[in-house]
């Protein structure tokens, strides 16, 4: 068996999401907000889903600048790793500052700031719109001579640095302080204090801040999340309002001129007053909103088994056909807007629920083919839909009413 096991890092993230969130409760501690931990994890579970799809895509690119156009030959030895390490940690050092200060970076990398907590669920929150963004700054890397296996490897054992950061249980680290970035230093840059904007752009040495003059300690109490907060748990809302802010300006624009300083511009000089049409026009939201114990068990539930699907999926990838994964891809993905639309109390979830019940029984044809197996899942459907509308006035009743 060949299996994928960079799978077994959902579940040990998973593991210390627990344990940190046992831990701050012990202590007394209101780190995790329901509905905020559950946005975090969606935004996560769907970029580790697209990362089965891009992985060897990104692969392949690197070995290709490495072929075709490396300027120089590193092997892999003591010297080879540790210039890999101190490169790429200020590779994505400039990769972030970039993604703070131009609009179109911005974009992509908003969602990773949208969280108004701060704990380990936050870590998941990256996009694979970001990891398209990241491995085209990484591009450097090959083409300066580090192969695509050496590269790859790397960047894997990089990526988990970061999510220990995103952490409030643990305090400030003595001399490590000086050294590293640590969860004070990522508090900092995770903070929307305006003495804090902007600051501590580094992924595991915080030297590089120091050197170009963004670094800032921790002193008051970080307050979390945008400098307008989204007020918004919609799965879609999260991913896209900013690139849809980005269009609404540059559709205001007079000229060429004009469209190119807005994409490439900073977020602060976007009208803030955009975002507010965009809701108007595409938002409707209840003033106040409310969560039942069975709300929150059924979004409960249904965010463990895409997480467990998501594992299964990622572990067992290469024994998939191109089918098989499309159609879970598809159920997770529905699931998760699904999630945000019932945090959002949304009406219409229940059609969300009926494409993923054709889901299954799409797959359940493609595993079982014939005509008994036609004949029930027509059965069925035609009893869903002579049920629908007192399916439907259950259906709400037991998730919002209180």
């Amino acid at each position: 068996m060949h299996f994928n096991i960079v799978a077994f890092a959902v579940p040990l993230f998973m593991l210390f999401i627990g344990l940190e969130y046992v831990y701050t409760k012990r202590k007394g501690k209101n780190y995790f907000q329901f509905a905020e931990s559950v946005a975090n994890l969606n935004v996560g579970i769907c970029e580790r889903l697209l990362d089965v799809f891009t992985t060897a895509l990104f692969f392949y690119w690197f070995d290709y600048v490495h072929r075709h156009f490396a300027l120089f030959v590193i092997q892999p030895g003591f010297w080879g790793w540790l210039a890999l390490f101190l490169l790429t940690d200020l590779v994505w050092y400039w990769y972030h500052r970039l993604a703070h200060e131009i609009n179109v970076f911005w974009a992509v990398h908003v969602v990773h700031h949208q969280s108004e907590d701060f704990n380990y669920t936050v870590s998941a929150r990256i996009t694979v719109f970001q990891a398209l963004v990241r491995c085209g700054f990484w591009s450097i890397l090959p083409l300066l001579g580090f192969p695509a296996p050496m590269l790859t490897v790397f960047l894997l054992i990089h990526g988990l640095y970061p999510f220990f950061i995103h952490t409030q249980a643990i305090g400030k680290l003595g001399w490590l302080e000086y050294v590293l970035v640590t969860p004070s230093h990522h508090r900092v840059h995770h903070s929307s204090n305006p003495e804090y904007l902007d600051k501590n752009y580094g992924d595991v040495l915080i030297i590089w801040d120091k050197l170009f003059g963004t670094f800032t300690p921790e002193k008051t109490t970080p307050v979390y999340g945008l400098t307008k907060n989204l007020n918004s748990y919609s799965f879609l809302w999260q991913h896209f309002h900013f690139p849809l802010e980005l269009a609404y300006a540059c559709k205001k624009a007079r000229s060429l001129k004009q469209v190119l300083r807005i994409l490439f511009g900073k977020p602060d000089d976007l009208d803030p007053t955009n975002r507010d049409v965009l809701e108007r026009a595409l938002l409707s939201r209840k003033p106040q909103l409310t969560y039942t114990p069975q709300l929150k068990r059924y979004v409960t539930v249904q965010t463990a088994v895409s997480i467990t699907i998501l594992f299964i999926t990622a572990l067992l990838e290469q024994y998939m056909s191109g089918l098989q994964l499309w159609l879970i891809s598809a159920f997770i993905i529905i699931s998760l807007i699904n999630t945000g639309a019932i945090l959002e109390q949304k009406q219409w979830i229940l059609y969300l629920e009926y494409a993923r019940l054709l889901l299954v029984a799409l797959a359940i044809l493609l595993y079982y083919p014939g005509t008994y197996t036609a004949t029930a899942l027509l059965a069925v459907a035609l009893l869903l839909i002579l049920l629908h509308r007192p399916a439907k006035r259950y259906y709400f009743n037991l998730l919002y009413t209180t």
